[in-house]
């Protein structure tokens, strides 16, 4: 898989998130989309950058920026995680990985000497023309979400 490139026109999606409603890009446009890939729920370092968004949602909403995370896991999943660390944006839920096939995330991964397929950390900056604006590959979780805002700040 590979990653998008930016200047290209972003895969629609629609997709369950744990607030009940179903997200498509396309009824989005018009709005500057952080569109952020993680491995699972509840985890360390997932933990760690879900956080971080919910500390700068207030500063990416007044540059015009809606934020959606994506992982693999369930809507039930998603619910027990934003209740337990007060998550104020929506996660959506892509069970078959569809959405993270076609957004190039989801990859062969390597721990403890085997290899499977996961979600490889990934931010997309999507433009309000529905536009890949930036791409943050292989994201490290200290100072991502103001690396995100500071990016916005420059579109």
């Amino acid at each position: 898989m590979v990653l998008l490139s930016e200047g290209a026109a972003a895969p629609d999606f629609s997709l369950p998130a744990d607030d009940g409603q179903t997200y498509r890009l396309s009824d989005l446009r018009g709005k500057v989309v952080v569109l952020y890939f993680y491995p699972k729920d509840d985890t360390p370092g997932c933990t760690k950058e879900a956080c971080a968004f919910r500390q700068s949602k207030g500063a990416l909403t007044r540059v015009g920026a809606v934020v959606l995370g994506v992982s693999k896991d369930t809507v039930a999943s998603h619910g027990t995680f934003v209740a337990k660390y007060g998550l104020n944006f929506p996660l959506l839920s892509d069970p078959d990985h569809a959405m993270q096939e076609a957004y190039g995330v989801w990859q062969e991964k390597k721990r403890y000497g085997r290899s499977y397929m996961g979600t490889v950390r990934t931010t997309y900056l999507i433009d309000t023309r529905g536009r890949i604006a930036k791409v943050f590959p292989n994201v490290k979780v200290d100072g991502h979400a103001q690396a995100v805002l500071d990016a916005l700040k420059a579109l």
